[in-house]
């Protein structure tokens, strides 16, 4: 795997080496080895799949707090997705900055995102699947999210939003 850090520290694109032959080819998503020995969270304790019917579908911005803050590492299994990151670091040199990556079946990549960071997508294509692996356990009393559009992060979202869970429309705007 090649760790790529992008321009907000801690936060990773991850390319796997594939091994290519007549049948297709093989590679590695996930080596606790290889994420100890760049400084990445291995623990992995929880995974979850996002299947969603149509384009345009929104989910986010999600993270939990400490002691249950988690670190995700997000690929898209099916379709494609524009998937968003801010980080809530109050002592980053990037607090508050957004991250985006397109993520598809196609390109494999992987976008690590440690504790402290809000994540959210949007589907780019109908039947777009996404795998999350965390870090920690789901802990709804530790759950919490603002709105997606919210002016202060600026995100331009690729396509117009048609559909979006009512609990991620009742999300306010963040408190700074």
């Amino acid at each position: 795997m090649r760790f790529n850090q992008t321009t907000i520290k801690g936060l990773y694109i991850i390319e796997p080496d594939r091994l290519e032959d007549e049948r297709g080819f093989f590679a590695r998503t996930f080596c606790q080895k290889e994420f100890l020995a760049n400084g990445l969270n291995p623990r992995l304790v929880q995974c979850s799949i996002s299947y969603n019917k149509r384009k345009g579908t929104l989910r986010g911005m999600h993270y939990q707090i400490a002691p249950m803050a988690e670190a995700k590492l997000v690929r898209c299994t099916k379709g494609a997705i524009y998937d968003v990151s801010i980080d809530l670091r109050k002592n980053s040199n990037t607090y508050l900055q957004s991250i985006a990556f397109e993520l598809t079946s196609d390109n494999h990549i992987m976008i690590y995102i440690p504790e402290g960071f809000a994540h959210g997508f949007q589907t780019l294509e109908d039947n777009s699947e996404v795998f999350y692996q965390m870090s920690e356990f789901y802990a709804s009393e530790y759950a919490q999210g603002f709105r997606y559009d919210d002016p202060a992060f600026g995100i331009k979202w690729p396509l117009k939003t048609v559909i979006i869970s009512e609990k991620d429309k009742k999300y306010q705007n963040i408190k700074i």
